[in-house]
């Protein structure tokens, strides 16, 4: 997500499958061997309790989903592989809409919404089986609220499921939390003169009265809240470069002269996605591109491998640099829990700073100066901890802008050859998986062969502005 669309001041923002044991079929609680209890909402992130279910490993989703723009009304089903990670009598989904049916491995099961977020399957689950679960819904997602956020946004002729943290549960069942990522197949029907796009590739467009069903595939696991899908009236543009296929689209609901710009600018992901392989190593997806909508979110947002963005004006080159360095730090690598969202928002936004440097602009350590001064006297800049910030403050300035100085100032710390040998490991060490801040500090020690903990404890964990000294890398 790009800090600069928020309105703060910017820095330019197994799937192996086990013999299936059906519900009906399955060894039950009253044999006693089955004996765990219900599974438990949530995936134990101390932020958002709710998120996430024990007990399950989502390996894929197959979502198929209409929407109707006259109501705004969203229905659909969406059958998702998943393996049981714990001997369970029931379990949990993550869905804020209505539900009809619940099947498991066919076989039509009770279901119950002890609230209207959790979605309870009362069926058992037995420790390394892997079910197919497929659920019916619909509603209108637009009049939900969860965790004190409206995340839909849709207009009458264009609708973008985009946000963070939180975005599955409004249009498909979900595990949704980054610790679990999945597969995921994007099948949308819309009205037949719509565009949609969504993550991965395009695999075809299927035409049946005056709807048509679009499929997209998104090959590589991705967490949940960053699967997206836009229905509207866009102007497409697609290639390949250095055999990297790429996709974008902007809204024709943009006035002609700013969708041209915007083109332009999304056009230039391409080439921004060739720069930053030439600092952190391979792309991770198998697809790049982006989307501009009119709709107006606040922010734009790194969904995978096509983040999506507001109407940018003529800087917005920064915030497209921002979402694409996100594909490495925050979607290949993605947090382990929401109190490490740093490891995204601050890798991000360094690498503008490093795009920066290497485009004519000052050095990353001068950068660093100029604002380490700049809020050198600016107490509240300094009270929220980095790494832990607490939920309500997750997208709070520090954790973007104090976030790239650590990196900056590690970067001058231990040299430049370590530093950028450490984003590439974690990069490509962690790729695909996930990453605490306690897990890369420990890997920035490794490879620099130093005693980091005072430097991590001034940066992310102090309540005062660092010291300015050769060790917090300030001198």
């Amino acid at each position: 997500m790009s800090l600069a669309l928020l309105g703060a001041l910017t820095l330019g923002a197994l799937g192996g499958s086990a013999a299936v044991v059906g519900p009906a079929t399955a060894v039950g609680l009253a044999s006693g061997i089955l004996t765990e209890p219900e599974g438990g909402p949530g995936a134990g992130d101390a932020y958002f309790p709710l998120d996430g279910n024990e007990g399950i490993d989502v390996l894929r989703y197959d979502i198929h989903d209409t929407y109707t723009f006259h109501d705004r009304r969203l229905t659909g089903w969406t059958e998702l592989r998943l393996r049981a990670t714990r001997d369970l009598s029931s379990f949990d989904l993550d869905l804020l809409l209505p539900v009809q049916v619940v099947k498991v491995d066919g076989v039509t099961v009770d279901h119950t919404k002890p609230s209207r977020h959790e979605l309870r399957v009362e069926a058992p689950i037995v420790t390394g089986t892997t079910y197919h679960v497929l659920v019916r819904y619909g509603g209108h997602p637009g009049g939900i609220s969860y965790a004190g956020e409206r995340n839909w946004l849709a207009s009458d002729r264009e609708v973008v499921a985009m946000n963070e943290p939180h975005m599955a549960p409004w249009w498909f069942p979900a595990n949704d939390h980054p610790s679990d990522k999945a597969v995921m197949d994007i099948n949308i029907t819309a009205p037949l003169d719509k565009v949609v796009v969504a993550n991965g590739r395009l695999l075809g467009r299927k035409v049946h009265g005056n709807r048509a069903t679009t499929r997209w595939h998104a090959p590589e696991p991705m967490a949940s809240y960053l699967a997206f899908f836009a229905a509207g009236h866009f102007e497409v543009a697609h290639g390949t470069r250095d055999g990297l296929p790429w996709y974008v689209a902007v809204s024709k609901r943009i006035p002609q002269q700013e969708r041209r710009a915007s083109m332009r600018l999304m056009k230039q992901t391409s080439v921004l996605t060739a720069w930053l392989q030439s600092q952190l190593g391979d792309y991770p997806f198998s697809e790049t591109g982006g989307l501009t909508t009119s709709l107006n979110p606040g922010f734009a947002l790194e969904n995978q491998t096509r983040p999506t963005y507001p109407e940018l004006s003529s800087d917005g080159l920064t915030t497209v640099v921002h979402e694409l360095a996100h594909q490495w730090f925050g979607d290949s690598v993605a947090i382990a829990q929401w109190r490490d969202i740093w490891l995204n928002e601050g890798f991000a936004t360094f690498m503008e700073v490093r795009y920066a440097e290497t485009h004519g602009g000052q050095s990353g350590q001068n950068w660093l100066r100029n604002w380490y001064d700049y809020y050198a006297s600016n107490a509240g800049f300094w009270q929220l901890r980095v790494d832990d910030p607490g939920a309500g403050h997750i997208f709070d300035y520090p954790i973007y802008q104090r976030g790239a100085m650590t990196l900056q100032a590690l970067r001058h710390r231990i040299g430049s050859a370590d530093f950028w040998h450490l984003l590439r490991k974690w990069a490509r060490t962690r790729a695909g998986g996930n990453g605490s801040s306690a897990e890369f500090e420990a890997l920035a020690a490794q490879v620099s062969g130093e005693d980091l903990g005072t430097f991590f404890d001034a940066w992310l964990r102090g309540d005062s502005p660092p010291a300015p000294t050769a060790a917090n890398g300030l001198r």
